[in-house]
């Protein structure tokens, strides 16, 4: 139990991490949560209208969810790996220098799923990719494929990453809820729009 609690305290300092806001402030773009949908994710400091500033934002933001899946397997074992993981996430999503106000964890997702099993991750990353070029809506892209990750999961690892990938889909679902209204209402903005939306 103790390597559980510090895999998850490991995950949570690491995803709680506002690469978003650091970036966007050191690149003289003022706060990222001013503007758009007011999250700290790639796809509100896209908005900002620097691609680069938005991709560093993305790598950076798998990165600390792989590295803190990594040292959790390396440290504690693979279940460690998944707590520190789930950890990750709720720390992007509720950063506690923010005052609990994060991303959506998208990218965090995929630095998870990458490390946890890279096949499960690039599947993911290639859904996302088939959804957003075709549809242009972020949201939907991370939607579809979070619906598509707990199904590798059980036939690529079993049990127990099915039921990780779950809860991370679930939580990401819900980080989403408000786009999920303004998909139905057909209100969504799209890639590359400076309006409110994924983030």
């Amino acid at each position: 139990m103790l390597d559980y609690a510090l895999a998850l305290v490991l995950g949570y300092l690491l995803g709680s991490i506002p690469f978003g806001l650091i970036l966007t402030r050191f690149a003289g773009l003022g706060d990222v949560r001013a503007i758009g949908s007011g999250n700290i994710g790639a796809t509100n400091v896209l908005r900002t209208g620097r691609k680069d500033i938005a991709a560093a934002t993305l790598v950076l933001d798998a990165g600390k969810g792989a590295v803190a899946v990594l040292i959790a397997i390396w440290l504690w074992g693979f279940e460690a790996g998944m707590v520190a993981g789930i950890a990750a996430f709720a720390g992007h999503v509720f950063p506690v220098w923010l005052g609990f106000r994060g991303g959506k964890g998208v990218a965090t997702y995929i630095g998870i799923l990458l490390a946890l099993d890279w096949r499960i991750g690039l599947i993911f990353c290639a859904v996302w990719l088939v959804i957003a070029f075709a549809q242009r809506y972020s949201s939907l892209a991370a939607l579809t494929a979070a619906a598509t990750a707990p199904m590798f999961a059980f036939a690529f690892s079993g049990t127990g990453l099915t039921i990780a990938t779950l809860v991370l889909s679930m939580a990401l679902y819900i980080t989403h809820r408000e786009n999920i209204v303004r998909l139905a209402r057909g209100t969504e903005s799209r890639i590359g729009q400076k309006k409110a939306g994924e983030g």
